[in-house]
């Protein structure tokens, strides 16, 4: 036995129980008494629209296969079976948006994504298919490698209901959000179950101050012995409680007198619970408030700066580490030198018209972009080659500094010779 297989076989089974091992930690009632997992979390206005804004963000955005040229640029290599997997069609089932979409609400909510890789006999991927992360058991054999188990059920096919499938890692595009391990990426859900599960409890709390008729719940005190108490509430409740009945006159006999008890929702700041809630939800996720419909703080001249920032600083990350996991698992060993699968964000960078025509301007005049290439940015058609659609051009009007004397150099001489020449014939 040599040390590497000491050293590996070392190595215990991935021990991040958050998601992706045993679904058991973390999750369950939060401190506000709500229980708070990925589909109740869903039901939260705030969560929905984080998830929704990125996931979509992400998928919109063009994927392409690139292969490196002989001249050390890149071209999209359209021809290889990757290219239409990722850029249309991952399977028969869905689109590349759809598939995108799935592996972000993934990642967003569970903190992983798996996608199932069909190759055909030559080794080449020929579809991917998601799958579940709350039925995926990462773990490790006896001689330390990785291998993943994924609890089918007959939703996925007929014949498959309570099967446990045995997928080895090279079969399995797992792409991991932050980690314990770097192997088992931990859910935010889970993380900010406590955040979550108040905001769950707030917007509980208003829906039941109007179905209890928009006001305070509070005390019916009879001046005698009441035989059926649980009658008379019921019969209050019926005809004063509900949104609907807000506002009605109520009618107290026998000496009855009614006494609020609960503090009313302005002294609690029940709104401004809601608000604080909402901006916590959106840090978790790294959103911006104005992308979630919350512009309490966004003014005219910081939302467009912001929009860059969640670029940037949302969604870059979130293109980098989808890259990094495609080029590692889609592309074979030889492929890695000479493939590369990369997320095109120019389009979420464009500024508005002018300043994109400014930018053109500069770059056309410097000799870094020709006339196509700026149609291609602006979705147009090419000028034909001929018609010099694809020259660089610069300004004549820039020379390099050590030139800088070099005409008025040529010109002394050029009148010295002249000079000489008059002098001659005199």
């Amino acid at each position: 036995m040599g040390i590497f297989d000491i050293f590996f076989k070392s190595r215990d089974e991935p021990v991040n129980r958050t998601n992706g091992s045993s679904y058991s930690f973390l999750f369950g009632p939060s401190y506000a008494g709500k229980r708070v997992n990925e589909q109740t979390a869903m039901q939260m206005t705030a969560v929905y629209s984080c998830v929704r804004v990125i996931s979509e963000a992400m998928a919109s955005l063009p994927l392409h296969l690139y292969r490196y040229n002989e001249s050390g640029g890149k071209e999209k290599a359209t021809d290889h079976p990757l290219y239409f997997l990722l850029h249309d069609e991952p399977n028969p089932e869905m689109t590349s948006f759809v598939f995108r979409e799935t592996a972000l609400t993934s990642l967003l909510l569970w903190g992983n994504s798996y996608s199932q890789v069909i190759r055909n006999g030559k080794g080449e991927v020929i579809a991917l298919y998601p799958l579940m992360p709350n039925r995926m058991r990462v773990d490790r054999d006896d001689k330390g490698r990785l291998y993943y188990e994924y609890m089918a059920n007959d939703t996925d096919a007929p014949t498959m209901k309570g099967m446990t499938v045995r997928l080895d890692a090279e079969d399995v595009l797992h792409i991991p959000a932050m980690s314990y391990d770097g192997l088992v990426g931990y859910s935010p859900i889970a993380m900010a179950k406590n955040a979550i599960g108040l905001a769950l409890a707030t917007e509980e709390y208003g829906s039941k101050f109007f179905q209890n008729g928009a006001s305070p719940t509070g005390v019916l005190e009879h001046p005698g012995v009441l035989k059926d108490p649980a009658r008379i509430r019921d019969s209050w409740t019926q005809t004063f409680g509900g949104s609907t009945n807000a506002g009605k006159v109520a009618v107290l006999e026998e000496g009855m007198k009614y006494t609020p008890i609960s503090i009313p929702p302005e002294q609690a700041q029940f709104l401004e619970t809601r608000k604080f809630q909402i901006e916590e939800i959106a840090r978790i996720f790294r959103v911006p408030l104005h992308m979630i419909a919350s512009m309490e703080h966004s003014t005219f001249s910081n939302i467009e700066q912001q929009s860059l920032e969640f670029v940037k600083y949302t969604l870059d990350p979130w293109v980098t580490r989808l890259e990094s996991s495609m080029n590692r698992r889609l592309l074979s060993p030889g492929e890695k030198g000479k493939y590369f699968i990369k997320f095109n964000l120019d389009g979420l960078l464009r500024g508005d018209y002018q300043s994109r025509m400014n930018g053109f301007a500069v770059a056309r005049q410097n000799g870094w972009m020709s006339a196509n290439d700026i149609r291609e940015l602006e979705n147009l058609d090419r000028i034909p080659e001929e018609k010099g659609g694809d020259l660089y051009l610069i300004n004549g009007n820039m020379t390099k500094l050590e030139d800088a004397g070099l005409f008025a150099g040529k010109e002394n001489t050029d009148n010295a010779e002249v000079l000489e020449l008059e002098t001659d014939k005199e």
